[in-house]
This record gives C-alpha cells, structure tokens and sequence, in this order.
C-alpha cells in the first residue's frame, strides 16, 4: 500500500494567525501562501484543515472531473441563513432538480430578451447624469444592475425601493461576511446580539420584497416569460412532477437578486476604475463603441460586434474578480498532485490568486485587454480564468453577466467618461464578492 505523502503546511506565527489574517486581508494573505508554497498548500483557519490549489489541472479535477467527491464549504453552508436552499447553497439531486427548472429562463434566446430592458434601463441612468458631478460608481452600479435583475428575471419595478433594497444587502452581506470565519459561529449566532439584530432585520426586509412579488405573481395566475413565472409553472418532469413552494421560490429569487446584479455591479465598477487610468485603453473602447453603435441604442445584435469592450470587462473580471474565491469540502480522501488530500478538509479556489499569476499572465497586475485576444485565450488552461466557477456549478447566469456588462458599458460611454476623484481611497474588500472599500467616487465627464 503507498505511502501517503502530504502537501506542504504552512506554519502559523501564533494561535490564531490564520483567521486574524483572512479576515483582515484575505487576498495578500492566500497570494501569499501560493507564492511560498507553490501550487498545493494547506493551512488551519481555526479547527478547519484548509488547502488552497492554485494549479488549473487541479482546479479541473475538483471542479468537473471529481467534482461527485466535493460538497459545499462551511461558507456555502452558513451562506444558507442568508439565501436558503437555493442553488448557490444547494446539493445533490435536490441542486440538480432546481437547476433544472431554472436552466429554460438562461437559454440564448431568452437572455437576448432581455437586452432591450438592459439598455433601457442603462439609458435612463445615463439620462440622469450630469456633466461635472461627482457620483459613487459603485452605489450607481448597484442601483442599475438591481433594477435590471427585477425586470428582467421577476418583472417587477424595484425603483422606488432600491435604496432600501440596496441598504439591506448590503448590510446583510458586511454582517455574514464578518462573523463567517469566526470560531464558534453557530453558537454566536444564536446570541442575542445587536450585529445579529441587525443581520435578521436585514433579511427580513429582502424577504418582504421577494414574497411581496411572489404573492403577487401567484394572484394573478400571468405568465410574463419572466424566470418567476417559468418557475412557477414548471414541473420536474425527470423527478416527481411537481413544483415549487413559495419557500424553494424565495430562495432561489434571493440568490438570485443577490448573484444577479452584485457580482455584475462589482464587475462594472472596477472597469470604470480601470478605464479612468488607462486612457489609451479608454481611447480605444470609445473608438469601438462610436464605430458599432454611432447614434443609435445598442441592441443584443451588437454584442457579438463590441469585441475589445468584451475583451475590457474580461481583463476586468481577471483583475478583480467579483466572486475571488470558491470552496468546497471532500468527502473522500483523494490523490492529486502527488499529495493525499483527506476527506472533510476544506479545499479553496481562488480566482483571484490564479488570475494574477505570472506563468498565465506575464506582469500580471497590469490592466492589457489584449490579453483577451483568441490567440492569447488559446495559450492558457481553461482553468487558469475561472471568474464563474465550472463543473455542474458553474454560474447558470454566465451568459446573461457577460451581456449585461457589455451592453451597460457601450450605452453609458456613448456619453460618458469617468474620472476617479483625486485622493480618493481604492481598496479592495473580499466580502462575498470583491467590492470597493471605499466605494468609488468619480466624476462625470461628457465625452467631447
């Protein structure tokens, strides 16, 4: 029987360090331990036996080829106070079942649907804006992709709430993130707490609007070829034949609105960031959209033609990816890389480490949507960019995020551009998804 040879470990300063330095600066912290240790390192955050892969290959094997041996990370599954049984927190036949009803309102031919509401709604920001005020990107952004989720997949107009909905969110969102990686989690989240007070009246308030829509929709007995009616009338014919409760609804909307514009909004934030300080790249990018669109409103048609604005929210993405690390938990024990990996540990995905690796992307923190090129895609694993996930997991709303980000991106810049504010502080902050610190204040410049 061979000899079970075990990854390298990284050694702690002292009791604690793990935790105190994910917490506090969790992108240095994990760059850090693929540098020293390489492609396969473990560590223990807390009584948690973690191993971070940064090698494609073995992203590939966990992620498609033996993904039957991994089940959702202790993140995931504390992510269920906030999201439910949906897909996101989701497992087995039960993930399969939803996904299943769900996968009809991502067809291509459906998200091309949805491009004329994205527009719109794109537009009427645009609209809205003035030349030489200053706006926080990163609140206009949520704004934007929280209405375009409401229409698009609920067809409901969201606009007269949105600050509220905003607010919760992300409230909801700082309070889950920042008590995650605690020790002892489920007993301090039963505590009666002010932090907790504050986490459930969040959640409630999120609650009120996806019930509120849910009732509605049911009352009305009206299919709108939105995703909420083809989950309210589909059955699972490869399963029971039945459908869903308006419990299973709440969840996999609530994932939904959370997955469906956060990670875009991010996404969209640290493009404009990156075009206020490249203008050469920006220079470009106005060239592509003036070139595709002229006077006119953006269609879906435009899409497959706004190539280098795709290949900018792609490099984007790579920079900053909105979802920067992904977990999950063997089952089994298992060999990879030469090194047996034992069930019940922890395994982490980082894009954001294996994004800025320099053996993929040579001077990796620089901004080069060139990078993008079909020639320089087909030099690098599949896995080497991975800002969706892959496997049966992989983002079931992939295509609609790339639609969404380009279109957004051509229609405002048909009259705008962005200029940072000067001293204003950028700083990265790895919540569940990879947002402004600081926000991002900028300023409104027309395009002349």
């Amino acid at each position: 029987m061979p000899v079970a040879v075990e990854a390298p470990r990284a050694r702690r300063s002292f009791p604690g360090a793990n935790i105190y330095k994910f917490r506090t600066d969790a992108l240095n912290f994990l760059q850090g331990l693929q540098r020293k240790y390489g492609d396969i390192v473990q560590f223990h955050l807390g009584n948690e036996q973690v191993f971070l892969f940064s090698n494609p290959e073995h992203i590939r094997e966990i992620l498609v080829t033996n993904h039957k041996n991994f089940t959702k990370s202790r993140g995931l599954e504390r992510a269920k106070r906030l999201l439910g049984n949906g897909l996101l927190t989701s497992e087995g036949e039960f993930h399969k079942r939803q996904r299943r009803l769900s996968q009809p309102a991502f067809h291509r031919e459906r998200i091309a649907g949805y491009a004329r509401v994205m527009v719109e709604h794109t537009g009427d920001m645009r609209d809205e804006w003035k030349a030489g005020e200053q706006r926080d990107i990163a609140r206009e952004m949520m704004r934007l992709t929280l209405r375009i989720v409401a229409k698009t997949l609920f067809d409901a107009d969201v606009k007269g709430e949105m600050d509220e909905i905003g607010s919760a969110l992300t409230t909801a969102l700082e309070l889950f993130s920042a008590t995650m990686t605690l020790p002892f989690y489920d007993l301090i989240e039963k505590l009666p707490l002010p932090q907790n007070q504050r986490f459930r009246s969040a959640k409630a308030r999120l609650d009120s609007t996806i019930y509120r829509i849910i009732e509605e929709r049911r009352k009305s007995e009206e299919d709108r070829g939105d995703l909420l009616s083809m989950l309210l009338i589909a059955q699972d014919t490869e399963g029971d034949g039945t459908g869903m409760t308006d419990q299973q609804l709440r969840d996999e909307a609530m994932t939904i609105f959370l997955a469906g514009h956060e990670t875009t909004a991010n996404a969209l934030v640290w493009t404009w960031y990156l075009l206020s300080q490249h203008p050469e790249i920006e220079a470009k990018f106005h060239a592509e959209v003036d070139e595709v669109l002229g006077d006119r409103v953006a269609t879906m048609a435009d899409f497959a033609k706004l190539k280098y604005t795709e290949m900018i929210f792609a490099e984007s993405m790579r920079l900053y990816p909105p979802a920067w690390v992904f977990g999950r938990r063997s089952i089994n024990t298992y060999e990879i890389g030469g090194y047996t990996i034992p069930g019940k540990t922890i395994n982490l995905l980082s894009p954001y480490v294996v994004h800025h690796l320099p053996a993929f992307y040579p001077d990796p923190d620089r901004f080069d949507p060139d990078r993008w090129t079909p020639e320089e895609k087909e030099k690098r694993p599949k896995f080497a960019y991975f800002p969706f996930g892959g496997g049966p997991r992989q983002c079931i709303g992939e295509g609609f995020a790339w639609m969404e980000g380009v279109l957004i991106l051509a229609t405002l810049a048909r009259k705008w551009k962005l200029r940072l504010v000067p001293g204003h502080p950028v700083k990265t902050e790895p919540l569940i998804t990879l947002r402004p610190k600081h926000g991002m204040m900028m300023t409104v410049e027309a395009r002349g």
